[in-house]
């Protein structure tokens, strides 16, 4: 088992519950993605699977574990286990590309090599290598700073991959990227699970990409799951009900439904 959740709520301190009664089980080097519009619980849902977030009741499993009935210690070893990519990285404008990728082992360090890296980068060729997948080479020594929000994200991506985690969670991991780059981005991201058998899930917006890339999609809407299927088995109805929303409507044409194109191979 990779990933369990069994009749799962979260609620916020503020009463809005983000997730409903969820049932989910991902299998080891499983590759899925998470589809949805706005607000409908797709971050709340992975942030819990990281372990950011605890249930508000429910069952949670993740690789064999119950997270929240360990120990402060063993939860942190669980987490370095796990990889979560977030649409903004957290990284600090004068910080180094190549520091910020080699934080993806600070779980796995001592403190003492995670200080002496933070000071002196130790591992500058295998930081360079994941930022090379993803055409970013050449920013190796750049400082965050001066980089767009897309080469962001591709750091971001580059120091999970460093990380080489059991799970990869990645959350519109490639939001600020042409469709170009976003679809190479997550090439290499579905490779690297293969390769691996790693664990990957990702929430995504554009439902073109998650067509094209997970074969297994789930589809969430005010924080329940409203279909659970293969890629080649979503069709236009279930799609239109996901996104059904009159705001998305234009209004010269209120009557109108929203459509997605379907990519067919």
């Amino acid at each position: 088992m990779s990933l369990r959740l069994t009749q799962a709520t979260l609620q916020h301190g503020n009463g809005v519950h983000a997730l409903r009664t969820v049932d989910l089980h991902i299998a080891p080097g499983e590759q899925v993605a998470i589809i949805g519009p706005s607000g409908a619980g797709k971050s709340s849902l992975l942030n819990l699977l990281a372990t950011a977030l605890q249930p508000s009741s429910g069952e949670l499993h993740v690789l064999g574990e119950q997270p929240w009935q360990l120990s402060g210690r063993q939860r942190q070893r669980l987490r370095a286990r796990i990889g979560l990519v977030q649409q903004t990285p957290p990284l600090p404008p004068r910080q180094r590309v190549v520091t910020a990728v080699l934080a993806g082992k600070l779980g796995q360090w001592s403190v003492l090599k995670s200080l002496l890296s933070l000071l002196h980068p130790l591992d500058i060729p295998g930081a360079q290598r994941e930022l090379a997948k993803l055409d970013l080479a050449d920013k190796l020594f750049a400082q965050c700073q001066q980089l767009s929000g897309g080469q962001l994200q591709r750091v971001g991506i580059a120091r999970a991959l460093y990380q080489a985690p059991e799970v990869l969670l990645a959350d519109e991991p490639v939001s600020a990227m042409d469709p170009v780059l976003a679809a190479h981005t997550l090439n290499v991201l579905c490779r690297h699970a293969r390769a691996g058998g790693v664990t990957l899930v990702a929430s995504l917006h554009a439902v073109e990409l998650a067509l094209a890339h997970f074969p297994r999609i789930i589809g969430l809407r005010d924080g329940q799951i409203l279909f659970d299927r293969p890629a080649s088995e979503v069709d236009q109805a279930q799609l239109d009900a996901l996104y059904a929303n009159a705001q998305l409507l234009s209004p010269s044409a209120p009557e109108a439904s929203l459509r997605l194109q379907i990519p067919r191979c």
